[in-house]
């Protein structure tokens, strides 16, 4: 494969700058609906049978910029929390196929037909699913009394507080959860635009469905994010596959993997998690199918902008507003990358929660616990916080490539195991 590099980087710069002031936009969206809509605010009205908590679930779900694998411990806190099996299905479908950041992104590289369609898709599938899982689960209606673990307390802030952290969120934590995967989908779309010759996908283009179904069985095993999706999914229509095709991608791909699909079968059972999974995929088959042959195909034209953003040229323009967002995002994911590869010193230093080095030299004040579904940054802050609100704890801090998180306090074992629990991981201690 022959790859010209100044083409691939003119073909990468070009999407950055169409998606990065939207992304930014979006991660900042994500930041606020983190700090002023809490799991337990939602689990309330998760409880019970029926269409409304499903539909409930959906619609606090869909704005929620978390990935597949960032959703669920959320979801699985959720139903500990009292959520129904059908309301915790319903959100963990609609939460990775969407968010405020992939809309917005979705807009910028597709157009308003995609970014409408794509929130629908998956408000219709949720809403299926979750009531599939509600009527599959008649005998059972009562079973997740036994289940319902309260949450674990947070950190109060003032109004200003929370904005601060609002931005400390979107701009670290969520760049940091969904960046790994923004930034592979990126250059995959750019590969794929100065790589792929259009003929590799004329055959798949002139059949629609067969190329649906192929693009389902590459999608669902593996992890592709609702963002990181987006340039890909432009990059294959720019090479003749159709709009329908597309939209498959980017419904079917982030919103299942094999570390979801085990999970989920642990905590929702085997029923639930297949009927989570074909939902996923009867919908983005029937609203592809839907786009390709009932919609007029005007609405799936890229525009100019968007062509010029996926194809290579010998020229670049850098508007500034664009370049500068670019920048930006770019040195966020530097960063973020950079604290990511940070490990802790977990017998000499731990870090307060006021941010000051501490070292302790009392060895019953330390403790490291075994959390297993820990997948990303998303997961890393969110067992922080969790156990870094409870009484007596001075600081916690995860090791995602380890699987621990090493806790400084006086706080009982117990307590910690139940709040980590509580937040929708499996805390153990080591032996």
């Amino acid at each position: 494969m022959n790859i010209n590099f100044q083409h691939f980087i003119y073909a990468l710069v070009r999407i950055l700058n169409d998606m990065s002031p939207y992304i930014l936009l979006g991660f900042i969206l994500a930041g606020i609906l983190h700090v002023f809509v809490r799991p337990s605010q939602m689990s309330r009205h998760l409880s019970g049978r029926g269409w409304k908590p499903v539909i409930k679930a959906a619609l606090l779900g869909i704005p929620l910029p978390l990935c597949s694998c960032g959703v669920l411990p959320t979801a699985i806190a959720l139903r500990r929390q009292g959520a129904s099996k059908g309301a915790s299905t319903s959100f963990l479908i609609a939460t990775p196929q969407t968010g405020v950041d992939s809309i917005a992104a979705t807009y910028a590289l597709l157009g308003l037909p995609f970014a409408i369609l794509r929130p629908i898709a998956a408000l219709a599938g949720s809403v299926f699913g979750g009531m599939a899982v509600d009527c599959s689960e008649k005998d059972k209606a009562n079973s997740s009394a036994t289940d319902v673990i309260a949450a674990a307390p947070h950190m109060s802030h003032t109004f200003s507080g929370k904005i601060k952290e609002a931005v400390r969120y979107g701009l670290v934590d969520m760049v940091a959860s969904v960046g790994k995967w923004l930034v592979i989908g990126l250059v995959i779309a750019a590969i794929i635009t100065v790589a792929v010759p259009d003929s590799l996908f004329l055959s798949l283009s002139s059949h629609p469905i067969l190329a649906m179904l192929v693009m389902v069985v590459v999608a669902v095993p593996m992890y592709i994010c609702a963002t990181g999706s987006i340039p890909i999914a432009m990059s294959l229509m720019l090479k003749g596959l159709t709009p329908g095709v597309a939209f498959v991608l980017l419904m079917a791909g982030p919103a299942a993997n094999f570390a979801s699909v085990i999970l989920l079968r642990k905590n929702l059972g085997n029923r639930a998690t297949a009927i989570y999974v074909a939902s996923v995929i009867i919908t983005a088959l029937i609203f592809g199918i839907a786009i390709d042959y009932f919609l007029p195909s005007s609405w799936f034209m890229l525009s100019g902008k968007q062509i010029n953003a996926g194809t290579a040229a010998c020229h670049l323009e850098l508007p500034v507003f664009s370049t500068a967002c670019t920048i930006i995002l770019i040195a966020l994911l530097v960063y973020s990358f950079y604290k990511n590869r940070r490990t802790p010193h977990q017998n000499a230093c731990t870090c307060s929660k006021d941010n000051k080095c501490e070292t302790s030299n009392d060895n019953d004040m330390l403790k490291i616990y075994n959390v297993k579904g820990m997948a990303c940054a998303h997961c890393k802050a969110t067992v922080e916080k969790t156990v870094n609100s409870l009484p007596g704890v001075t600081s916690a801090t995860v090791d995602l490539s380890a699987g621990t998180v090493t806790v400084n306090g006086t706080a009982a074992p117990a307590e910690i195991l139940a709040a980590i629990s509580a937040a929708g991981f499996d805390p153990s201690v080591p032996e």
